[in-house]
């Protein structure tokens, strides 16, 4: 159900979902950005969580900088064997996101793990112990991720500007940065001083603030900010969209597919038998109409021959991806 926001704090939404100041007093800087005061910042934040419009805040980690893999699992399940297999699936560690979708294969879900055997040893447990496919395609290339939704847009898109390079690599972290990250990920709180509750004897808030500063830096953190429950801001509806494209223009209709206002995740990836699409987004909007209006265009644009829209029937788990 669509939530009542004012002007202001619709535009709050907007900034607290970019990454926040990293300083002492980070919701002083976003109140002198929005002329207001820090106190009245703090106050909003509160009513926003206490409507569920802010489900969480905190950071978002890459986890590929990390040394883990992923992929986009899929599975045809009966009816009557979907709740035992989304407690199965939703009780995995490596899984951030599950949804039913309108489809023969009706359950994807996110997995992540240490490698891709990992993942396909998982994989296989689940269709021996549910005696059905579960189906993996793991990303070629990323041309976006970045889930940010414009609150001022009534559900018609989603924010956008500048995207960093998230470097893919693996980065190895000292002991300070991996006691900085476990603590952003497990106690992050919302106050005027956010980042003091990190600092030890050992370690001045000086330290603190710098060693976030270089795990941005260094792709290890995406950002640090707010994540909202984007069906109460008015986006209703989302679903996958699956197309094919040659490989000679799989990435120049990669990089247009990911320019879509409606387009939040947009990755290249290794199909399968039955579902043999290469090109892969997750779109957002007020309704289905208004995606299907918009691929349309997109459709003769980039001379698709084949694609399909999965749209979201129920949401099973949704979180951000966490370092352990």
């Amino acid at each position: 159900m669509r939530a009542h926001l004012t002007d202001f704090q619709k535009r709050l939404c907007n900034e607290l979902q970019n990454c926040i100041p990293v300083n002492k007093r980070p919701f002083q800087k976003i109140a002198d950005k929005l002329q207001t005061s820090e106190k009245q910042i703090l106050l909003q934040i509160k009513q926003l969580k206490k409507k569920a419009i802010i489900r969480r805040f905190g950071a978002v980690i890459n986890y590929r900088a990390l040394g883990r893999e992923s992929t986009l699992a899929a599975a045809h399940i009966e009816k009557r064997k979907i709740p035992a297999v989304v407690k199965a699936v939703n009780a995995l560690d490596g899984v951030s996101h599950n949804y039913l979708r309108e489809h023969y294969y009706n359950l994807w879900f996110t997995l992540r793990a240490d490698s891709q055997s990992q993942i396909k040893k998982v994989l296989d447990k689940l269709s021996k112990r549910f005696r059905t496919d579960f189906h993996s395609l793991p990303m070629v290339t990323q041309f976006k991720l970045d889930v940010r939704f414009d609150a001022e847009s009534d559900g018609r898109k989603l924010l956008t500007g500048p995207l960093r390079k998230i470097p893919v690599k693996r980065v190895k972290l000292s002991n300070v940065e991996t006691r900085v990250l476990l603590g952003l990920q497990q106690n992050f709180k919302v106050s005027i001083k956010p980042f003091d509750y990190l600092c030890t004897g050992q370690l001045s808030i000086e330290k603190v603030l710098s060693t976030i500063k270089g795990l941005l830096k260094k792709g290890v953190l995406r950002r640090i900010a707010a994540v909202v429950d984007y069906r109460k801001i008015g986006f209703k509806t989302n679903v996958l969209f699956a197309c094919r494209a040659s490989k000679s223009r799989i990435n120049k209709i990669g990089r247009a597919l990911a320019k879509l206002a409606i387009v939040s995740h947009c990755y290249s990836r290794e199909g399968f038998k039955g579902f043999d699409y290469n090109l892969f987004a997750m779109m957002h909007s007020q309704t289905k109409d208004r995606i299907e209006e918009i691929v349309g265009d997109f459709e003769k644009e980039n001379n698709i021959v084949s694609y399909e829209i999965l749209p979201t029937i129920r949401e099973f788990k949704r979180s951000t991806a966490k370092f352990n």
